[in-house]
């Protein structure tokens, strides 16, 4: 992963480049995750490709309150304290809540299968289901945003 410190303005900026992969860039600004689309740059060989980074979980287009999406939902996993995520790569099995619910930290929140196992997603605090990214049967990466409580 390249490393580098960027000012923009009077911004100051750390930005991590990771994998580049069909113009796709896996890039963290200030900590951030982003997959940034790359205009008019060859595509770097695998060889020559630093170490994956986790994949980012797509941005819900469906109302909040709407049934479970196949697929996880598109726009950058923004680092909170309340974020669920996808432990390892795997697929969403079971949501064990619905939005707006009350949750307590530690409750079993979500059930994904992985490597032929299944493992809980946990809520991290006490809180509300604010949001569902992932529904039953989606595919996950690591690092996914599966649901986030406030």
């Amino acid at each position: 992963m390249n490393k580098y410190t960027l000012t923009i303005g009077e911004q100051i900026f750390d930005v991590e480049i990771g994998t580049i992969q069909d113009n796709l860039a896996q890039v963290i600004v200030n900590q951030t995750p982003y997959e940034v689309k790359i205009n008019g740059v060859p595509a770097v060989p695998p060889a020559a490709q630093p170490a994956a980074m986790p994949r980012l979980a797509p941005a819900a287009s469906q109302p909040q309150g709407a049934a479970a999406m196949p697929k996880a939902a598109a726009a950058p996993a923004m680092a909170c304290s309340g974020a669920v995520l996808a432990p390892i790569p795997g697929k969403i099995i079971q949501i064990n809540v619905q939005f707006g619910e009350r949750v307590t930290a530690g409750q079993v929140v979500a059930l994904m299968e992985a490597m032929k196992m299944e493992n809980n997603l946990l809520s991290p605090m006490d809180g509300v289901v604010k949001e569902i990214r992932a529904g039953k049967d989606a595919d996950v990466a690591t690092g996914d945003v599966v649901m986030i409580i406030v």
